[in-house]
């Protein structure tokens, strides 16, 4: 009753391939991007920005990027921090080697830069599969993360190995400062949001075309995906590289947008690689709105419990903080025995149930 595609049909091929062919789910992302780009930006604070909604858009795009390695290709990932790491480190050097450089470029570069390494890790992905790949990948993070440490090029011989982002614009001829202490709370806010916007976009359409359905045919089966003319050469790596190039830009907005200032094993150790892994579990396997689902849930749990715990119930700060890996520990367990799909499958079966309402299922 609320939710029909009854009568909502296509007559050409155009409509029948648009990213969202039915269109009541067409005019409800039309309401949730309007009212996330106008209404948003004027609403909110530096809390609501820097505790919510900025983290929750980052760790959104590192979502998606390896759900598009792990749900839809199949190949299992361990490394999601070391390649964040690349791109903030990468977008640290050039904003410091070309003070002229705006932040969209910079941003773009690091992603291209961490799309390339990420292409070099999964070679190993052409032999071996499974757990072995996992360990393949956690051993490139403990690499990158070793590498970023030991050699001083990389921090440009600080004293303390930290990096700090420098002043810099939107755009070239937009001239609001994204990073530094004069960057806007909805400055950079617009700024995640953007990026946001277009991958999800790119991601959607990606996986709904060729490339993905290739994807899809090596992470169902491999060798019969081979045998009918995948070529799981160019399948594997190209998600490698799709998904690096996510994780990439993610990790370039933690630095730069959002953190100011990080320490490598601090920010992009193998718990961010768990965090992000803990994502795509909860939201779902293999679906976009899973992606924003599971980095919505992770983004607002711990503001949540210590609201609940430390506020409320007057925890100590420390003590509420273990509950928080047993309370995420608990759900996990409880999505991989009721739900595997995660909150993509709940959202999807409610709206069947919304599709024959007040009527019985």
């Amino acid at each position: 009753m609320f939710y029909r595609e009854a009568g909502d049909f296509s007559t050409t091929y155009a409509q029948d391939n648009q990213t969202f062919p039915i269109r009541f789910d067409r005019y409800r992302y039309y309401i949730v991007l309007l009212i996330g780009a106008v209404v948003v930006p004027f609403l909110i604070n530096d809390y609501w920005a820097n505790s919510l909604l900025i983290p929750f858009l980052i760790y959104a795009i590192a979502a998606i990027g390896l759900n598009i390695l792990t749900g839809y290709c199949g190949q299992v990932s361990l490394g999601t921090g070391g390649f964040m790491a690349v791109g903030a480190y990468t977008s640290y050097k050039l904003m410091t080697a070309f003070p002229g450089l705006d932040m969209i470029s910079i941003t773009l570069l690091s992603g291209f830069m961490t799309a390339m390494v990420g292409v070099a890790f999964g070679l190993p992905s052409l032999r071996i599969k499974g757990f072995y790949l996992a360990v393949a990948t956690l051993a490139a993070q403990f690499f990158l993360v070793w590498l970023f440490n030991k050699v001083p090029w990389f921090y440009n011989y600080s004293a303390s190995g930290q990096i700090s982002a420098p002043e810099r614009d939107f755009f070239y001829f937009i001239n609001l400062p994204v990073t530094g202490p004069n960057a806007e709370a909805w400055v950079k806010y617009l700024f995640c949001f953007l990026f946001v916007f277009v991958l999800a976009w790119v991601a959607r359409n990606l996986t709904r075309g060729t490339m993905g359905r290739q994807w899809m045919a090596i992470r169902d089966m491999d060798i019969a995906a081979e045998i009918i003319g995948v070529n799981p050469l160019k399948a594997k790596l190209t998600a490698f590289a799709v998904s690096s190039f996510y994780v990439g830009i993610s990790g370039a907005l933690l630095f730069t947008v959002y953190l100011g200032a990080v320490e490598v094993g601090e920010v992009y150790g193998i718990t961010k690689s768990f965090l992000v892994l803990f994502m795509i579990i909860i939201g779902g396997l293999g679906s976009i709105f899973g992606s924003f689902a599971g980095a919505a849930f992770m983004v607002l749990l711990p503001v949540f419990l210590k609201l609940l715990l430390v506020d409320t119930m007057g925890l100590d700060t420390a003590l509420s903080a273990h509950f928080q890996f047993v309370i995420v520990g608990a759900l996990i367990m409880f999505f991989l025995i009721v739900e595997p799909h995660g909150l993509a499958r709940l959202w999807s079966l409610a709206k069947e149930k919304l599709r024959l309402w007040p009527f019985p299922h």
